[in-house]
């Protein structure tokens, strides 16, 4: 029925309990009376129908009454869509640790330089970012698309990630699209160009760390992850944790590699650090520019040296799975069934193909 003062006043009293009237107009709103005879508006609302009083007819006017329950009701409607306040920051490192037992340490780091160094939003609350600011910093990596492409796939996985825990009212990348696919480099240095390289660099961790990638032919982020538990006297072995595949690798050490390495280091200590730090080291871009200036080329990536690695091995004479082995392919010579069936290690080959490539180098540094 529609409540109005007259309707209430000829509303009968129950011979027992109470009854609640409700009004046409505003939904869950009524009139409770009591077996007593009182009268009290009466609000009920929500999957659980819960039920509040507004107070008693003749103390609260049924205009007061009705526009108070409308008040409630649109306040319990609202908070039920309204998304929690939460700034980026706090958000950020309630999602990292919310992956880190799924992802690998490496992993995880990348994730979190990512999303750090290129979306620096600090205490911004989620709610307060638009398409239009996400779109603006992942366009400032245009010249380095492998990055953009990586930076959006983890930025997406984040905000998707915020949206489903209500952070978001709506996923401000629902419609952006995906910067244009990466194609991979094929940018192999010459023996002129490698030759530069070695020379600009100097004997600081930076410099370590290039001359290992040049001389081992691994990632970056597995060389400057390096432990003392990692190195023994001939071999590094990488846990399955730090490599790309989640496969343990080992591969054999030179001599100039063991040189570079020096004494025996503490096992859990990093052999890289920075600034004393017991962190891996991550100042490659300002040391990045710095030796680019220093051996007078830009066109060029540190990943570049893995591919010369793999390039010059073959220049050499070395058989294409001694290469995939040393670079730790699972694809490839050792894709399918073969990568169940061959458990081989190629460790003698790979020393010898490991000695061959030094040589190489040595001879090119000393010219």
């Amino acid at each position: 029925m529609r409540l109005t003062d007259m309707t209430i006043r000829a509303l009968k009293t129950p011979s027992q309990g109470a009854t609640i009237f409700n009004d046409d107009l505003v939904p869950g709103f009524g009139i409770r009376v009591s077996e007593g005879g009182t009268k009290s508006f009466v609000l009920t609302h929500g999957a659980r129908r819960q039920r509040e009083t507004l107070g008693r007819v003749g103390v609260v006017s049924l205009q007061e009454a009705r526009t108070e329950a409308k008040r409630r009701l649109a306040e319990y409607t609202l908070g039920k869509n309204k998304p929690r306040t939460i700034n980026w920051n706090a958000a950020l490192e309630e999602y990292l640790a919310e992956k880190a037992p799924d992802l690998k340490p490496r992993t995880l780091d990348d994730y979190r330089y990512l999303l750090t160094r290129h979306f620096k939003y600090g205490t911004t609350k989620l709610s307060e970012l638009s398409p239009h600011d996400l779109r603006k910093n992942l366009e400032r990596l245009a010249k380095t698309p492998a990055e953009q492409q990586h930076a959006f796939v983890v930025l997406r996985a984040f905000i998707r990630w915020a949206h489903r825990k209500h952070y978001l009212d709506l996923n401000p990348m629902e419609r952006m699209q995906a910067p244009h696919p990466y194609v991979p480099r094929e940018r192999i240095l010459t023996d002129n160009e490698l030759r530069r390289v070695w020379n600009a660099v100097g004997d600081n961790t930076f410099g370590k760390i290039v001359k290992l990638l040049i001389l081992t032919g691994q990632r970056r982020g597995e060389i400057c992850n390096l432990t003392g538990g990692m190195v023994s006297a001939d071999t590094i072995t990488l846990p399955a944790t730090h490599t790309k595949n989640s496969r343990q690798h080992t591969f054999p050490l030179g001599e100039m590699a063991k040189s570079i390495l020096g004494p025996p280091h503490p096992r859990d200590a990093l052999f890289f650090t920075a600034l004393g730090k017991t962190t891996p080291f991550n100042g490659f871009s300002p040391s990045t520019r710095k030796l680019d200036k220093q051996c007078g080329m830009s066109d060029w990536t540190l990943h570049d040296l893995r591919r010369t690695f793999a390039s010059g091995l073959a220049s050499l004479g070395v058989s294409l799975p001694v290469i995939e082995r040393l670079l730790n392919h699972i694809s490839g010579s050792f894709g399918g069934i073969v990568g169940v069936y061959q458990r081989y290690d190629f460790m003698p080959e790979m020393r010898d193909a490991i000695t061959r490539w030094e040589a190489h180098v040595q001879t090119l540094v000393q010219n």
